[in-house]
């Protein structure tokens, strides 16, 4: 713990910058903007011959992490040695901004299929590249889509033994604090009887805060929590007080509840 205490103020004394850096996130972008059409160009003709998914995906990961990491944030993952690479999971975690995604899925072992808004699949390419990664559309505002998306993220999982992560507060926190919690992500648990993985992100809300363009260097912590095993469970409501738990738990003193 003190190792974990001593890291994160080390990181908070390297700062440069203080103010959320335009030129950061265009560099970023650009790097993006270069790599993954490469990666597309050569992964989605070599997906659609061979029908595996997995060099599109390393490719991917390793361009969506790399362009955070030149962007100045560096990474602290804590827990990740707990986790069996030869199991499926269903992660969990909050969400407070834009840079989550590319700093946490490249992290997780193995394969994992995200729920992403609906909206994103209206773009050609990346529609092709997110369906060949059983990635799950999903309409915040439709019920009975929302029950699809939970019926396409059970098929990811059973059928084709995928990890799972879904933000389980929905949309990004205004002030890193927790929301309330979607009951979705607990259906599918119960439903696919894999153990649950709570995860905590922090530092994110500080290096690119919500409605903010721009990025400052800082340090960004993952923490996995121990695996909640299926007989662990309880009742759905039992379940997402555990979760909540263990994801509140991580995150810095002043926004816990």
């Amino acid at each position: 713990m003190g190792e974990t205490r001593a890291a994160l103020n080390a990181g908070n004394c390297g700062r440069v910058e203080r103010e959320p850096s335009p030129f950061r996130t265009i560099l970023m972008m650009a790097f993006w903007a270069v790599a993954m059409p490469i990666a597309a160009l050569i992964g989605v003709p070599w997906t659609y011959l061979t029908k595996d998914v997995r060099f599109l995906y390393k490719s991917c990961m390793w361009g969506a992490f790399t362009g955070v990491r030149l962007a100045g944030v560096r990474v602290q993952t804590l827990g990740l040695e707990e986790i069996d690479p030869a199991r499926t999971y269903i992660f969990m975690s909050n969400h407070i901004s834009n840079l989550d995604p590319p700093i946490m899925l490249p992290l997780i072992p193995r394969q994992t299929s995200v729920m992403v808004k609906k909206e994103l699949f209206r773009v050609p390419i990346l529609k092709t590249i997110m369906l060949t990664g059983a990635l799950v559309p999903v309409d915040r505002g439709n019920r009975e889509a929302g029950i699809a998306a939970v019926r396409d993220a059970v098929n990811a999982i059973r059928g084709k033994g995928l990890n799972m992560t879904i933000y389980v507060e929905g949309k990004r926190s205004y002030d890193g604090k927790l929301l309330p919690f979607k009951k979705g992500p607990f259906y599918l648990a119960e439903e696919c009887k894999v153990p649950v993985v709570p995860i905590t992100i922090s530092g994110t809300e500080d290096v690119m805060p919500k409605r903010r363009f721009g990025i400052r260097p800082g340090l960004v912590t993952v923490r996995f929590h121990d695996p909640i095993e299926p007989e662990q469970f309880g009742t759905r409501e039992e379940l997402m007080v555990k979760v909540r738990a263990a994801i509140n738990s991580g995150l810095p003193a002043e926004l816990q509840e």
